[in-house]
């Protein structure tokens, strides 16, 4: 099966406003363990592709993130509490109040 995520127009047009603004090359997509649900996103900005990347356009992921988020739509929320990246991720079973922590 392909490994996929799928980006929104917002979140391509956002990441390619940071990694501009930053003057960093990529967008970093991670998956850890921790937060409140087992797992939480991290979000940042590298100048190198390492051994183990996926490339997506400007954003990269390393292999192991990639085989949990799979699947997943990435997309860039603007509300009144501020903005963000959100994943949807349909492999999460529960996830927490402000997004970034999840289980499978």
């Amino acid at each position: 099966m392909e490994k996929k995520l799928e980006f929104t127009h917002k979140a391509k047009i956002q990441i390619e406003k940071i990694t501009k603004s930053e003057e960093k090359k990529y967008f970093r997509i991670e998956v850890k363990g921790g937060g409140c649900s087992g797992y939480k996103y991290n979000f940042s900005f590298d100048d190198k592709i390492d051994k183990d990347d996926i490339l997506f356009s400007k954003t990269i992921i390393d292999k192991n993130s990639l085989d949990i988020i799979a699947g997943s739509t990435v997309d860039f929320k603007k509300e009144l509490i501020g903005e963000s990246f959100v994943i949807n991720n349909p492999k999460a079973s529960a996830s927490c109040g402000c997004g970034l922590s999840f289980s499978v």
